[in-house]
This record gives structure tokens, C-alpha cells and sequence, in this order.
């Protein structure tokens, strides 16, 4: 009788019994491959912690998780501070270029070449005269609608229907003084920081905005 050892030994290829390299080989081959396997069926994760509350900030938040959930992945976006007023009912955002030399100002009309000059005003000019805010705001969406881009109204709703998890953080409602009738109804959870983080450790990405 065969002894069970010789059982198992009978049902390796020839080679790998003869040659312990070998057999080390095929198991790290097969160990690669349940490696590979596994990642490829695995669901890719994006958590994001979106900080700010103005018109230009509130892009990059919503573009990224609705691009990530288009492709599949599972995505959560932690809103604190002012970034709670992305999730707000009515959306009245602003932008500013007071502070900002990165955000050049253009004209959404005239020529080509009227249009492609970046008006470097000064922060003083921009700081002194009254509702510079609102023009700089109608400038920026007048942009937005000449070059095709979503709208952040149009990107929310991009977001929740792609089933994207909007949280809010708990904290800063009750910092602010606001009531949870204030925002909309999609928002998935109200949660605070100690709940956020374990999500964001599991992310194979996590981007602060």
C-alpha cells in the first residue's frame, strides 16, 4: 500500500519533485497569480475630504468622484468647514481672485485674443472696489458655459446619481449653527472625523481639497 505521502507526491509533476527550485518557482508563480486575480477583481476605492466652499474649489471634488465613479469605483467624500456648502439646499457660490495670483482673470467675450489675455489686476484694485466678488463670479460662469463645463449644480447631481457617498461632518453643523434641513437629502451619512478616517485608510486613494 502507498503511503500518503507518496499519494500526494504522485500528484505533483515530475520535475518539481526532482527539483526544489522548481517547486518553489511554481508556487511563487501560483502565488502571483492569486495576487493578480484578486486585485483585478477588486473594487478601487477613492475617499476625498473637500475643505472649501467657493465656486473654483468646489470642482475638484466633484470632477474627481464623479470621473472615479464612472469608472467603478466606490467613492466618499468627507465635507467639513466650508465645504459643507456644497451640499447646501441652494447653491450660491462665489469666487474671489483677491489672494489668489493663480487664477488668472478672463473675459468670456470678445475676440479670441481679447479673451486668451490674463488680467493681472491688483489685489488692492480688487480689494477696494465694491462687488468685485460678484463680477469675478458672473465672469467665472459665463467661462464655464462658454467652454461646455458641467455646472456644480449639474456635477452634484452627476455624483449622487453614480452613487457616490456624500458625507457630512456632523461637527461642523453644529459649529456653524446649521440644521440639517439646510442641506440636501442625498447626503449619505452624518459622521465626524473618527468614522471618516477608517474609510480613508482603506482607500487605495485619498486626496485632501
Amino acid at each position: 500500500m502507498s503511503t500518503q505521502a507518496e499519494k500526494s507526491s504522485a500528484s505533483l509533476p515530475g520535475d518539481l519533485l526532482k527539483h526544489g527550485a522548481a517547486l518553489d518557482a511554481w508556487f511563487d508563480q501560483r502565488f502571483a497569480d492569486k495576487l493578480k486575480e484578486i486585485e483585478e477583481n477588486k473594487t478601487p476605492s477613492l475617499s476625498i475630504i473637500s475643505t472649501k466652499g467657493t465656486m473654483d474649489w468646489a470642482y475638484p471634488p466633484f470632477i474627481l468622484a464623479s470621473t472615479a465613479a464612472a469608472l467603478g469605483w466606490e467613492v466618499n467624500v468627507f465635507f467639513t468647514f466650508y465645504g459643507l456648502e456644497l451640499l447646501k439646499k441652494d447653491l450660491h457660490l462665489e469666487v474671489s481672485a483677491l489672494g489668489n495670483p493663480g487664477m488668472p482673470m478672463k473675459m468670456p467675450f470678445g475676440p479670441k485674443w481679447f479673451q486668451g489675455i490674463n488680467w493681472n489686476i491688483p489685489n488692492l484694485v480688487m480689494a477696494g472696489v465694491p462687488g468685485f466678488e460678484k463680477v469675478a463670479t458672473g465672469l467665472m460662469k459665463k467661462t464655464v458655459k462658454n467652454s461646455g463645463v458641467a455646472s456644480i449644480q449639474e456635477l452634484r447631481d452627476v455624483c449622487i446619481e453614480a452613487g457616490v457617498n456624500l458625507l457630512a461632518c456632523q461637527m461642523t453643523v453644529d459649529l456653524f449653527g446649521y440644521t440639517r434641513d439646510d442641506f440636501i437629502p442625498e447626503i449619505k451619512g452624518w459622521v465626524g472625523a473618527a468614522t471618516f478616517l477608517p474609510i480613508a485608510r482603506k482607500s487605495d486613494v485619498s486626496l485632501f481639497i
